[in-house]
């Protein structure tokens, strides 16, 4: 019987990914023009031109990275009380699997909160 399913494994580092493209996408260009280093921002656009396609799509960035932590909440709430093996040594790793899926869904959600906050609602605090 297969207990812990690649499923439990993937989806919260494929979460922690998106969220924090959504960092890259929108915090990160706003703390640089914030901190007064845009030469910084102008550096790494010029390094990496992919940015500005991201910040061009950030909605569907953080519409798809939304969906990705609305998923993997559901499912990690649903299997919460799932059965972990009998034997010790597989029931310590279903435990720690599990400690460790909380806590990356956690740095994700923070992570989408922040890239969020910079992304549509800074504008709107700091604007003078």
């Amino acid at each position: 019987m297969k207990y812990i399913s690649n499923k439990s494994l993937i989806l919260p580092f494929l979460n922690l990914f998106t969220s924090f493209g959504t960092i890259i996408c929108c915090a990160l260009p706003a703390l640089f023009v914030s901190i007064g280093t845009g030469a910084a921002l102008a550096g790494l656009i010029s390094n990496v031109p992919q940015l500005v396609t991201l910040s061009k799509y950030k909605g569907e960035v953080f519409f798809i990275a939304g969906l990705f932590l609305l998923f993997t909440g559901i499912y990690q709430w649903r299997i919460r009380s799932a059965p972990c093996p009998t034997e010790p040594e597989l029931a310590r790793t279903c435990q720690r699997i599990r400690k460790i899926n909380k806590y990356v869904y956690l740095l994700s959600l923070m992570f989408y909160l922040i890239g969020f906050f910079f992304a549509f609602l800074a504008s709107k605090f700091f604007a003078t």
